[in-house]
């Protein structure tokens, strides 16, 4: 769709993809669901009585439990009927009801939206661990058809550690399926590695190296001349046969395009056609095939890496993108977390659609792409609280979404990764403002969708003491009473060396306030190069093709 506008959604990938996709819009669909790959087997595969509370999606944590809300989805795919229904009774006489049975569930119905919204000619790539993909294949093999797997890709994503009792486990794996056979698919070739030079070269009468191709294919043939003697060679005696006809290899004699090797009796003394271009150890290049060892993970050092658990490289999604669409084609991740999909599509001028059920990963993705790309990424935001009873209703649903987006009206790092005791301390921007020498500080961030009073102003205060941070700012979803502002304007100010101003230490701030744009917190400028962002920036891309040299053919 030629007038397709870039969307980030808030919300449940399910209930997005059947509220807001039409069918047969999307090009290529890649996805990356959570998954505890750390548990062992007989955790994941542990008979449950259904009994457990309803699961609810957790940022950072695994979110599939065998319960009454799973065993409700098991039973309304199955009522669906067809194939899908048929892969997962099969899967659950396999693996009974298991906390893998309500992964495989809650996955189904999401990979049936997925083949609806996809074109003709679109693809799906599904990442995941050696834990359970073999039964995603299975279930993708009920949704897709078998004649439509294309590849299992097996990608090297880092070095092996000792293990006890088993072989170091080193890859992850990624289910591609098309959703028919007119499918887009463009090769992609890489620079060789040019410690692993071919053993076909040959040095040629000038002196110059070149490389050398076999002449013959396997298995014997009975017609036509492929098996018949060529130039006193014959490769039936070796269980072979020609590849080429003998008048096409006779023009390539005549432009002295084959090798004779010393005739010794064996199949390697056979000629071979030898390439029209010297061999260069700088130039060569490669196809790409199911095996991925080019592309590192993301270390503690890399440029890109945001500090998200489950972040994939950039290289490796521009791969995908490059391979399987066009510029202006629409690219879909329904768990786009940090959104390393979203900003490859972004850098090779796709479109795209991204879809996470946490605010925590939304406010990642629009820093992200606010340092990446600046005014060139457009794009709206749907399913976020507008309006002062969406934050209230946000807030009764989950007090930590309403935590998550609050922070993200601000700017702010959640300091807690993890739901657990935050210590007074929900989130964190940091910033400088000496020009030379000066130390990172920090604005300390207190979120309250409850009643406050000035109890919570005077825990600020101490935790700013305990923190050694120089300003503090409550958030809250009331207006603040007269003894909060009392209790915040005794607290003092904060002098910035750098811009020779006064900051109010504590500070209190209105959701109504934030949303209406009338307030923001007052602290010394971030815009100087002096200046270390609140979230890592992300790097500002080069062209794609220096960023990651492939050659597409």
């Amino acid at each position: 769709m030629a007038d397709q506008e870039n969307r980030l959604y808030y919300g449940d990938n399910l209930d997005v993809l059947r509220r807001h996709i039409k069918d047969e819009m999307v090009d290529l669909v890649y996805l990356d669901p959570p998954f505890n790959s750390a548990a062992t087997y007989n955790v994941l595969f542990a008979e449950q009585d259904g009994e457990k509370a309803a699961a609810q999606i957790k940022a950072f944590e695994d979110t599939w439990q065998w319960d009454q809300a799973a065993a409700r989805t098991f039973e309304e795919v199955v009522q669906g009927g067809g194939r899908v229904a048929t892969s997962l009774l099969a899967l659950r006489q396999l693996t009974g009801d298991s906390d893998m049975l309500a992964y495989l569930a809650m996955m189904a119905p999401r990979l049936v939206e997925l083949r609806r919204v996809l074109k003709p000619t679109g693809s799906i790539y599904l990442h995941c661990d050696p834990t359970a993909s073999h039964y995603l294949k299975i279930l993708m093999d009920g949704i897709f058809g078998v004649a439509n797997f294309r590849n299992e890709i097996t990608w090297k994503r880092h070095n092996a550690r000792s293990t006890d009792q088993k072989w170091p486990r080193i890859h992850d794996t990624l289910l591609l399926y098309s959703k028919g056979d007119g499918f887009f698919f463009r090769s992609t070739q890489v620079k060789a590695d040019r410690a692993k030079l071919p053993h076909t070269l040959i040095t040629g009468p000038d002196g110059v190296k070149y490389q050398t191709y076999d002449l013959t294919g396997a298995g014997v043939t009975k017609e036509g001349e492929s098996g018949k003697e060529w130039r006193g060679y014959n490769p039936t005696l070796f269980g072979r046969h020609w590849a080429n006809s003998h008048k096409t290899m006779d023009e390539w004699e005549a432009e002295g395009l084959i090798h004779w090797p010393d005739k010794d009796g064996a199949a390697g003394g056979f000629p071979r056609r030898r390439s029209k271009e010297p061999f260069s150890e700088e130039d060569r290049k490669v196809t790409v095939g199911d095996v991925w060892t080019d592309i590192d993970r993301i270390n503690q050092s890399a440029k890109e890496r945001l500090g998200y658990p489950t972040q994939k490289p950039e290289a490796l999604l521009e791969r995908i993108i490059k391979a399987s669409s066009n510029e202006g084609d629409i690219i879909l991740d329904p768990f786009c977390g940090c959104g390393t999909t979203i900003a490859a599509a972004q850098n090779l001028n796709r479109q795209w659609i991204g879809i996470d059920i946490t605010h925590l990963a939304v406010t990642l993705l629009k820093h992200r792409l606010k340092d990446a790309f600046g005014e060139k990424a457009i794009y709206s935001v749907i399913g976020e609280p507008v309006s002062f009873p969406d934050a209230e209703q946000l807030a009764a649903q989950d007090p930590y979404q309403f935590q998550w987006w609050a922070l993200g009206l601000v700017g702010a790092r959640p300091a807690e990764q993890k739901k657990g005791a935050d210590k007074g301390v929900d989130g964190r921007i940091y910033f400088h403002d000496e020009a030379t020498g000066g130390k990172t500080k920090q604005v300390i961030i207190s979120v309250k969708a409850g009643h406050t009073n000035v109890a919570h102003i005077r825990d600020l205060q101490g935790v700013l003491t305990r923190e050694k941070a120089e300003i503090g700012v409550l958030i809250t979803m009331q207006a603040p009473t007269q003894p909060m502002r009392t209790e915040a304007v005794g607290a003092g100010f904060y002098d910035s060396p750098g811009w020779k101003m006064k900051y109010p230490r504590i500070q209190i701030l209105t959701i109504e306030e934030l949303l209406d744009r009338k307030a923001r917190v007052d602290m010394p400028a971030q815009n100087d190069p002096h200046v270390e962002a609140t979230f890592k920036k992300a790097a500002r891309p080069e062209s794609p093709e220096k960023s990651h040299p492939e050659l597409d053919l």
